[in-house]
């Protein structure tokens, strides 16, 4: 790894060949002074990143790829979304998504390695498929990132080029105030889970509704994509268990969070390819998988993914962690959501999703209405519990009709 300046960076970047595919840094570890330069000095390039945040370049010329659509991708005028599970994203570099350079945001080095501090993800593998073709690997070198173990290492040999800035990690908005709808379905969601379960959860009100309601439990694992700032409630509640790792690939939140990260030997990270396989979320102990929908049909067919036709997000790691928890001894899968959508005005449950679905065959689906458990239910018994339990009181006698039409009562 060289330390180098703007101009001797700017040269290499214009050496990249023409319409390049650069792999960057996600959600809220962007490298944005890298990707500043890259967007000055080359013309065309194709920037893959997950869950894109405002900001990045719109112009022609820069595509923006990714499998996961973030907030400043979805209205992006050069989107190119590229469907696939995160755990099979690395496939991708490897085949059909080949990667001529990766722009890294990554700490100090320490004992001849850097570390990817707060996003791991899908970054080793496209460093590795990056360095076997001979591409160019640089790194945002930021005295306050969080300084992480596991797969986050990198050796300095690995990195081309290295830029050293000093900036601060963005934050998500906090200090939101849960509604009413979000705790009652974070509690239904905590009376769920046994003690000593394995979670895996998002972010947004209801995963942060449910870690509040979880803070009476002990013996909790976490085995997931991502975490933030509620698991310090955790931590600091004895609700997780001391003597088992946190493992995850990302997280964000606080610099509180960020703060507590540091040199965390607790926290494990580990890249997508290994965290959202099937295979080893079935082995967590009662590993319990807790997603959201922006509806769910019936059939118990979930759409996470678009609306109106229009791409929302992606696959994520929903149908990595749904497969997986089905097959942990003790494991459930649980879609949580509001029945309601007060910004759209309509009901989250409806009769037969129009949009692909993105996953379907959760355990239960949980509004703060009630409880409809699916899994090992006849089709009709699903149906029933959706709008009896789980629908809300506005639109069941409509549901009920459109039962009747499909064959589910």
């Amino acid at each position: 790894m060289i330390t180098v300046d703007t101009t001797t960076l700017a040269a290499s970047l214009r050496s990249l060949p023409d319409n390049a595919r650069v792999v960057a840094s996600g959600n809220h570890s962007i490298p944005w002074e890298l990707v500043r330069l890259l967007d000055e000095q080359v013309e065309r390039f194709v920037l893959n990143t997950l869950n894109g945040p405002p900001g990045l370049p719109e112009r022609e010329g820069v595509v923006a790829e990714t499998s996961f659509v973030g907030a400043g991708q979805r209205r992006h005028p050069g989107l190119r979304y590229v469907p696939s599970r995160l755990s099979l994203v690395p496939v991708l570099f490897r085949s059909s998504l080949p990667v001529d350079a990766v722009l890294l945001h990554c700490s100090r080095p320490r004992d001849g390695v850097v570390s990817l501090g707060i996003e791991v993800n899908v970054l080793p593998a496209a460093i590795e498929a990056c360095r076997e073709r001979g591409g160019l690997v640089v790194a945002q070198v930021n005295d306050r990132m969080p300084f992480t173990h596991g797969d986050a290492l990198v050796p300095v040999e690995h990195i081309d080029l290295a830029l050293e800035v000093s900036a601060p990690l963005p934050s998500p908005s906090t200090g939101v105030t849960l509604g009413e709808d979000a705790l009652t379905i974070g509690e239904r969601v905590a009376a769920m889970v046994p003690d000593g379960a394995t979670l895996q959860m998002g972010i947004g009100a209801v995963p942060d509704a449910v870690l509040g309601a979880l803070t009476r439990h002990t013996g909790l694992r976490l085995w997931t994509e991502m975490f933030s700032d509620g698991v310090l409630a955790l931590d600091a509640a004895g609700a997780l268990d001391p003597d088992h790792p946190l493992t995850t690939s990302f997280l964000f939140g606080s610099p509180e969070l960020y703060s507590w990260l540091d040199g965390n030997r607790r926290v494990h990270m580990l890249r997508t390819e290994r965290t959202n396989d099937p295979a080893l979320i079935a082995r967590q102990r009662f590993m319990t998988s807790i997603n959201t929908a922006l509806e769910v049909d019936l059939f118990g067919q979930a759409n996470a993914s678009r609306i109106d036709a229009r791409i929302h997000s992606g696959f994520g790691g929903q149908t990595d962690f749904i497969v997986g928890a089905l097959h942990s001894p003790g494991g459930q899968a649980i879609m949580a959501l509001r029945s309601w959508h007060p910004k759209a005005d309509v009901s989250s449950i409806v009769p037969m999703v129009e949009e692909p679905v993105t996953s379907f065959q959760a355990s239960a689906i949980v509004t703060e209405q009630g409880v409809a458990p699916l899994f090992g239910h006849s089709e009709k018994d699903q149906a029933r519990g959706l709008i009896e339990n789980a629908a809300h009181p506005r639109v069941r006698e409509e549901l009920w009709e459109e039962a009747h039409h499909l064959g589910l009562a």
